[in-house]
């Protein structure tokens, strides 16, 4: 009888053991930051963003462009009725975002 009492004992002692263990739970929170962009004129981008946008991607028309304090340039472009938006800085180098 001391057997059994002490074997039911052990057994709902290893229950309340595994339902105290909780699952891990990992949580990822993404923040993306973006600079803000003002609109600007096509007459107001650097020649070398001018240059590098029509050797890069020939054929298309510079639909608008958006500066902001970095000196950086976002520009929407187009070819046909495909839209493409591009980053470059002041000194024409494409910047990958």
């Amino acid at each position: 009888m001391k057997k059994l009492v002490l074997s039911a004992a052990i057994v709902l002692g290893s229950f309340s053991v595994n339902a105290a263990v909780l699952p891990a739970i990992s949580i990822t929170q993404s923040v993306i930051f973006q600079d803000a962009f003002t609109e600007v004129a096509a007459d107001q981008i650097p020649a070398a963003v001018k240059s590098t946008v029509e050797k890069s991607f020939p054929n298309t028309k510079l639909e608008k462009a958006y500066k902001n304090d970095k000196n950086e340039y976002k520009l929407e472009i187009s070819s046909g009725d495909k839209k493409y938006t591009i980053f470059t800085d002041a000194s024409g180098n494409i910047i990958k975002k």
